[in-house]
C-alpha cells in the first residue's frame, strides 16, 4: 500500500485487512492501520523503496492511494509522477502483478499542473505491460461537507453562480475503499480506467444546499459568489508570482478552485462536449445526505480535502 496515511488509504488498507489480506505499508512515517504492517520508505528514492519497501520479497498488488497534498506543479511532478513512476518500476523488477492506482476523474479535461502529472502516469502504467486498474473516482464527501457548521451557525450556503454550474456523484470512503479492493479479483476491471461514484442521481451544490437546511429544518438561504471574482484573484496572484514564487503558488491553488467550482466531475463525453451523469457509473449504498445527517446527529466528523473550495 502507498498513501495508508490518507483518508482513503486509511479505508483501503482496512478493507484489505478486512478480507484477509497480508498489508503491507510503505510510507514515511506514522502508524498503519489494525492489522497491517508498515515499513518505513522514502517513496521518492528508487533504492528505498527496493530495500526498504519490498526488501527482495514476494508481493502479489501494488495499490497506490498517493497522492500530491496541494496540486501545485512541483509537488504534482514529484508524488503524482515521478514518486509512482518510481514504485511502478521498482515493484515491476520486484515481480509485482498488478497495480491498482487510484487517480481522479478531474484528469479528463487536463487544464492543471497535478493533472497532468497524473495522466502522464496512468499513461506510464498503461503501458508498462503490468496489469492494472486506474480508479478514478467523482466527489468524496469530506470535499462537500465544508459548509456543515457555517449552516448550522445559520450562515448561508455559499455557491458559484446560481448553484447549478456543476454536479457530481458523491462516493464514501468506504465504499470506493471497497470497490478499489475489488479491482484485484474482479477481472473485468482490469487494464482499464475506471469512473466511479456513489449511488444516485447526480447532484448541484444549490441540491447539496436545499438538502443540508432540510435536515436542519430551516428554509433555505443563499450566497451566491461570481466566478469572476476567482478570475480576478487567479489573474492578481500570477501577475505577483512572477516576482514571488509563494504567489505563484497560491495562484495555482486559486485555478484549482475554480476548476472544481466549474467542472463536473462526471464522465466527460468528448464527442458531445458535455458531462453525462448517465454514463457515470455507481457502487454503494451510502449518499452524501446520509453523510450530512450522520454529522449533523455526531456520529461521523468532516475531514476536508486539500482541494475543497469552500
Amino acid at each position: 500500500m502507498l498513501g495508508a496515511t490518507g483518508t482513503i488509504g486509511r479505508a483501503v488498507t482496512a478493507d484489505l485487512v478486512r478480507r484477509g489480506h497480508d498489508v503491507v505499508c510503505f510510507q514515511r512515517a506514522g502508524t498503519a492501520g489494525a492489522g497491517a504492517t508498515i515499513r518505513i520508505v522514502d517513496v521518492t528514492d528508487p533504492l528505498s523503496l527496493a530495500r526498504e519497501g519490498f526488501a527482495g520479497e514476494p508481493f502479489d498488488a501494488l495499490i497506490s492511494c498517493m497522492a500530491s497534498r496541494t496540486g501545485v506543479p512541483e509537488d504534482a511532478w514529484a508524488i503524482d509522477h515521478q514518486a509512482q513512476l518510481n514504485a511502478l518500476v521498482t515493484a515491476k523488477q520486484a515481480g509485482v502483478a498488478h497495480f491498482v492506482l487510484l487517480s481522479a476523474i478531474c484528469v479528463q479535461k487536463p487544464l492543471l499542473a497535478f493533472q497532468h502529472a497524473k495522466l502522464a502516469f496512468e499513461a506510464a502504467l498503461i503501458g508498462s505491460g503490468m496489469r492494472y486498474s486506474i480508479v478514478r473516482p467523482t466527489a468524496f464527501f469530506k470535499s462537500l461537507s465544508g459548509q456543515i457548521e457555517r449552516v448550522r451557525q445559520g450562515r448561508p450556503f455559499l455557491i458559484f453562480g446560481d448553484g447549478r454550474l456543476t454536479a457530481c456523484k458523491p462516493i464514501s470512503d468506504a465504499e470506493l475503499a471497497d470497490y478499489i479492493v475489488g479491482c484485484l479479483g474482479d477481472e473485468s476491471r482490469w487494464n482499464r480506467i475506471l469512473p466511479i461514484g456513489g449511488p444516485g442521481d447526480a447532484i448541484t451544490p444549490r441540491q447539496q444546499g436545499e438538502a443540508l437546511f432540510a435536515l436542519l429544518g430551516r428554509a433555505p438561504k443563499f450566497r451566491s459568489v461570481p466566478v469572476a471574482l476567482l478570475d480576478g484573484i487567479i489573474g492578481g496572484l500570477g501577475a505577483l508570482g512572477r516576482i514571488a514564487p509563494s504567489l505563484a503558488a497560491k495562484a495555482e491553488l486559486a485555478r484549482i478552485g475554480r476548476y472544481y467550482a466549474t467542472e463536473s466531475m462526471l464522465v466527460w463525453d468528448p464527442r458531445s462536449r458535455r458531462y453525462d451523469a448517465a454514463a457515470t457509473p455507481s457502487t454503494g449504498t451510502e449518499t452524501l445526505f446520509d453523510f450530512y445527517r450522520a454529522v449533523l446527529a455526531g456520529t461521523a466528523a468532516p475531514e476536508r480535502g486539500d482541494h475543497a473550495v469552500f
